[in-house]
């Protein structure tokens, strides 16, 4: 949100278990990880821009089924789902198209239009500023990153299960709606800690 040109990975060589083919959303029961799985056709070396989703697995019915049961009392959820439901309707051959979709109705649905995304034109091995491609990562938490995020909002389960955060956009969008604009906007980005935290910290 702090940025108007986003650069999206699109050379590197897959890495597993990342939030390029998973989120967390806020069920019934607590936490509930989303993953899709995906075909990797030339083994540990396939760049990201070949990566299939397996459709093999019923992945997608499962899928808008949790987020149906976790959201549909959500004060947005009757607002947006039409705009998301397609993508578990559909079957979009490569990981980074499905992903690259998503993000543009996520900024639709913003009114973020200054946000322009793009694709890498090949792998740059040196370090960009703000990197974010090793930062962001199931394995390591907000606090690992210095960060503060994120301000409390009210989520449809808290009751039972207390306030989570690093959740997936959409708990955002289907709480907060209109507001997740504002919201998001207030988060600091500045308190990633770029300079100090590595792909290296994040593996250890």
């Amino acid at each position: 949100m702090h940025y108007k040109k986003i650069l999206i990975e699109n050379n590197e060589t897959y890495p597993k278990q990342t939030y390029r083919n998973r989120c967390n959303i806020y069920s019934t029961n607590g936490l509930l990880p989303l993953i899709i799985p995906v075909k990797k056709v030339s083994g540990n070396h396939t760049r990201i821009s070949a990566i299939e989703i397996d459709y093999g697995q019923n992945w997608q019915q499962v899928h808008w089924r949790s987020i149906e049961s976790a959201y549909n009392k959500s004060p947005y959820f009757l607002y947006y789902k039409d705009l998301f439901k397609p993508y578990y309707e559909s079957e979009i051959t490569f990981l980074p198209d499905l992903n690259y979709r998503i993000i543009k109705t996520c900024i639709q649905l913003l009114k973020a239009d200054e946000i322009q995304m793009e694709y890498t034109s090949g792998y740059f091995q040196a370090r960009q500023s703000p990197e974010f491609r090793d930062l962001l990562h199931p394995k390591i938490s907000c606090e690992q990153l210095g960060l503060t995020l994120f301000p409390r909002y009210i989520q449809a389960f808290e009751p039972r299960h207390g306030f989570l955060k690093n959740l997936s956009i959409i708990d955002l969008l289907f709480n907060l709606g209109p507001d997740t604009y504002r919201y998001l906007k207030n988060v600091y980005a500045i308190n990633f800690n770029v300079n100090n935290a590595t792909s290296q910290d994040i593996q250890s």
